[in-house]
């Protein structure tokens, strides 16, 4: 990572300016529902020059509700386990994908994050928690995450493991 805070691989590739030229080059594009990033991760994927062509946008969804109400994300599942669980992600990336659709058609791929940033536990997970979901030709997925550190230091980590997540996705 440089001292701006930009992920570079060690012969100093930036991994997000790489992944959108990639993103370009197939023809995919992305959208992106965030919990606790926040808009971090929508706006780190738009920080490189032709991010326009690629990124659909971001829903930032904090409040739980909004989870349901806007991505769509079951009510059901959202009362039994609560926002930080890996099919919460999942489905908060899948619905990404449709939401931010343009002209009637959805992103290829969606990717969502979720968990506890701290400081402390929260509805029974412990801090650095972190699911990210992503969706793509239909099938989604969840990864589990383990971060640690402060609350600024965990949401730029989910950050970074998402920016990689897209990355081997392609």
């Amino acid at each position: 990572m440089t001292d701006d805070g930009v992920d570079v691989t060690d012969d100093g590739v930036d991994l997000t300016a790489r992944l959108i030229a990639d993103l370009t080059r197939l023809g995919e594009t992305v959208a992106v529902a965030e919990s606790l990033t926040g808009g971090l991760l929508v706006a780190e994927l738009i920080r490189p020059a032709g991010a326009s062509g690629v990124v659909y946008g971001g829903i930032v969804a904090y409040n739980t509700a909004i989870k349901a109400s806007v991505l769509g994300v079951d009510g059901d599942l959202l009362r039994k386990f609560g926002p930080v669980h890996p099919e919460v992600a999942e489905q908060m990336a899948e619905g990404a994908r449709h939401v931010l659709a343009v002209d009637g058609s959805p992103a290829s791929m969606g990717i969502a994050t979720t968990g506890v940033a701290g400081p402390g536990p929260q509805d029974g997970h412990p801090e650095g928690i972190v699911f990210i979901g992503l969706s793509r030709d239909g099938r989604t997925r969840s990864v589990a995450l383990h971060l640690s550190g402060d609350r600024g230091q965990i949401r730029a980590a989910a950050v970074s493991e998402a920016v990689r997540i897209l990355r081997a996705q392609i």
